[in-house]
């Protein structure tokens, strides 16, 4: 195995780490964040920490699910020009670089945040490698304790923000457990075979007609609707988020009942793409939010009775 260049083992990290999805994960804590400082001037090197020792530690988790998983991702098309798999970096390097990466986060989140937030991190690290990997291939009911990971880093943003556990933050996490179902059994619908090839017993993988697929891309695309909008209920969003949140459930509705009436690739497609613009949007009505007055404000009061 030759060795790369520098230009190629950065990429090499980047794919170690799901760059992707670890923006996505970013952009949750971001959100967190912003929602627990609404009411605070903005801290900007306190969230710069959080965000950066979160990715840091998800990135890392990213590379360690990898390292454990080359052989089945050898099998599967999706996954067969992974850098491990592909021999473009040894295991034994991908499992050093991914290690150091999420304690790098970890220490991080701890020296520079506050121990809450890091111990999220571990704690978001460890289900992940040690619990969901391995249970991948067992039982459909992983994607459960994928999304309990996936549901952490916005907690982490607020908690990097409070320094504690608040309601705000808990319903944040609530949000992204409930959007990661549908989001990933319509990625999991589009390479379902290749699943079923790694042998992973994702849940459209071992559901040929995709029923209980559909049946429960339905239930929680319906649960985002009033979970969403509990965030206006705890008193740290006003009116434009829970309008803003109703019309993302709908956005997350519509193709979901698509999907369960033709079951095919192009819906799950949809809904998969409709899903990342969901969660995108969302960390946005929670930012543009803080800048809207409520509408019992002085200024909003003003405006009504000179109409």
């Amino acid at each position: 195995m030759s060795t790369p260049s520098p230009g190629k083992i950065i990429s090499i990290y980047l794919e170690l780490a799901k760059s992707r999805l670890t923006g996505l994960v970013a952009l949750t804590a971001v959100g967190g964040f912003l929602l627990a400082s609404r009411n605070d001037v903005l801290n900007w090197s306190l969230l710069f920490w959080t965000t950066l020792g979160t990715t840091l530690a998800s990135g890392g988790a990213n590379g360690l699910n990898q390292w454990w998983e080359v052989f089945p991702d050898s099998l599967m098309k999706r996954t067969r020009n992974r850098p491990v798999p592909s021999r473009r970096i040894s295991r034994a390097h991908a499992f050093i670089w991914a290690l150091t990466t999420a304690l790098a986060g970890i220490l991080m989140l701890a020296v520079f945040v506050n121990t809450i937030t890091a111990l999220l991190g571990v704690l978001t690290v460890f289900l992940y490698v040690l619990v969901y990997t391995p249970l991948k291939k067992r039982t459909s009911l992983c994607t459960l304790v994928g999304a309990v990971c996936g549901a952490i880093p916005p907690l982490m943003g607020w908690t990097g923000a409070t320094n504690e556990l608040g309601a705000g933050g808990w319903i944040l996490a609530a949000i992204l457990f409930v959007w990661q179902i549908p989001h990933f059994l319509a990625l999991a619908w589009m390479y379902r075979q290749d699943y079923s090839d790694g042998g992973f017993r994702m849940l459209p993988a071992i559901d040929p007609n995709g029923a209980l697929t559909c049946t429960a891309i339905i239930l929680y695309s319906c649960a985002l609707l009033p979970v969403g909008a509990c965030l206006s209920l705890v008193g740290v969003t006003g009116w434009f988020y829970t309008l803003g949140s109703i019309f993302l459930g709908l956005m997350m509705l519509s193709p979901g009942l698509k999907f369960s009436q033709t079951r095919n690739d192009r819906e799950a497609r949809r809904l998969f793409f409709a899903s990342l613009a969901y969660l995108s949007l969302l960390i946005g009505f929670i930012a543009l939010d803080q800048a809207i007055p409520p509408l019992s404000s002085p200024a909003v009061a003003t405006v009504v009775i000179e109409h």
